[in-house]
This record gives C-alpha cells, structure tokens and sequence, in this order.
C-alpha cells in the first residue's frame, strides 16, 4: 500500500478561528477533503502536515520542510495537497521538488483541485504554466499590497506592526494612535531634557539611574510580542540597547518618534 504525506497550508489570517493557535476552517475542510480522496484511492496516511497562516512563497514554513524531511529519507511514496499552489506559489521551488527531487526520491505529487499528477505523461507543462500563474499572483498581490501602503501613507496612516515608544495601536482602528499613559510620561520628560540642551548619553543616565525600563523591556513587561531588531536571537541576554537606555535609544526609539508626535499626541 502506497504511503502519503497529506500537506495543507492557509496564508490568510481566518476569520472563524476562535482564537489564533485553533485551525483554520479552510485547513479543516483540506484535511477532510484530502484524507477523503486517500480512503477512495486505497492510500496509506503516513502524516498530516499543516501550515496555517504561512504565504505560498515562504521557504521556511515549518510543516513544509519537515515533509521534505520524510520525502528525502524515502518515508513517502506520494505527496497529496488539495492544488499545486497550497504546495507553493514559488515557481522555483516548484521545479526544484516537483520537477526535479521528488522523481529522482521516487515521489508522485498529486493535487486534487487542479488535476497535478507527475504519475501522468505531458502533465508536465499543465503544472508549469500553473507555476507561472501562481508567480503571477504573487507579484499581483505584491503590487496591490505596496499601492495600498502608499495610500495609507499619504493619508499619514500608521502601517507598522508596533506603535512607537509613547503609543499604543488604537483598538478600533489599527492604523491609528492612541497615548500610553505610563510610556507618555517619559516620552514628556526626554522631551523636555532634550529641548533644554541636555545631549543623549546623560539623559540616558538620568532614565537609567532611575530605573525606568526601556522601550524594549518595558514592551515586554506589558505583554507585548515586540522583537527588537538589534536583539541576538538564540542568546541568553540581548543586546545592550535593548535592556537599559543609552544613546542609541534615545536617538533611534525615541529622539526622532518624540519630534514627530510630541505635539500632535502628547502636548
């Protein structure tokens, strides 16, 4: 009996969740359909993989890579997804398993929806002009994505993940701020120092010999999934800059956020 990876995959954040770590009601219904077709075929389940939430063009989904683990140690005979695209939208990942790893390892890929099967003579070129038209979309969608940030930034829409040092995100309307009222307090007082002539290193020592946590700590402290981008993934300890002030705080988190919003926000 032939043995199957079954591999489903959902980019777009599911509205119908009731809460983030449950699956998707797409991914469900992939699974069902998929474990339904291996049951009319006679097919053996070796693993159900499933990423939810990762786009079509990521190279590192999780699940993905682990079934490429199981096709390059011959645990699978067939890779079954619901169409070539939950696989991937990447054309070059496309030619690399499909077209090139997966018949020298011995593996058929099927895919339901639009007919994919390397099984089949001259099926072939079906499968790389769906390549080609999945690339397309991505680029579409890339396209739209990038004019649809330009308008948000023209309208002065907030688009980051994170609001600055001094904000949180508005409940009900992401690309909006609303004031921190703890982080406001010394977004104020850096304000102040640095408007009477007070250079960054001393305040920094002044916030520092207080004790008042930094943007990076203090995030932490209220719950927030902020990851610093000059933290050392993998270390113990960040960086530095992440844990107390100094003066790349001031100049990089707040000097620059304070003479933009002080003002409009906080005043």
């Amino acid at each position: 009996m032939e043995k199957v990876d079954i591999y489903t995959r959902l980019s777009d954040e599911d509205r119908n969740k009731s809460c983030k770590t449950d699956e998707s009601e797409s991914i469900q219904n992939q699974k069902t359909m998929l474990v339904n077709y291996c049951v009319m075929k006679g097919w053996d389940i070796h693993k159900i993989y499933c990423d939810d939430d990762y786009s079509g063009c990521d190279r590192n989904r999780p699940e993905f890579n682990r079934m490429i683990d199981d096709c390059k140690n011959g645990l699978v005979d067939i890779v079954l997804c619901k169409s070539q695209s939950r696989f991937s939208r990447d054309i070059e990942i496309v030619e690399r398993y499909i077209h090139n790893k997966f018949p020298q390892w011995g593996i058929r890929f099927v895919g339901i929806i639009d007919n994919t099967d390397t099984s089949i003579a001259g099926n072939k070129k079906a499968r790389q002009i769906n390549g080609l038209i999945n690339e397309w979309y991505l680029e579409d969608l890339s396209e739209n994505v990038r004019q649809t940030l330009k308008t948000k930034w023209k309208e002065g829409k907030f688009t980051g993940s994170f609001a600055p040092y001094g904000y949180f995100k508005d409940p009900k309307d992401k690309n909006h701020f609303v004031i921190d009222p703890v982080a406001s307090i010394v977004v104020k007082e850096i304000f102040e120092m640095y408007s009477s002539g007070i250079g960054d290193h001393k305040i920094s020592q002044i916030l520092n010999d207080r004790k008042v946590l930094s943007p990076y700590e203090y995030k932490k402290s209220i719950g927030s999934k902020y990851i610093s981008g000059n933290i050392n993934i993998g270390k113990k300890n960040p960086n530095f800059e992440n844990i107390f002030w100094c003066e790349p705080t001031i100049r990089g988190h707040s000097k620059f956020q304070i003479l933009r919003f002080y003002y409009k926000f906080i005043k």
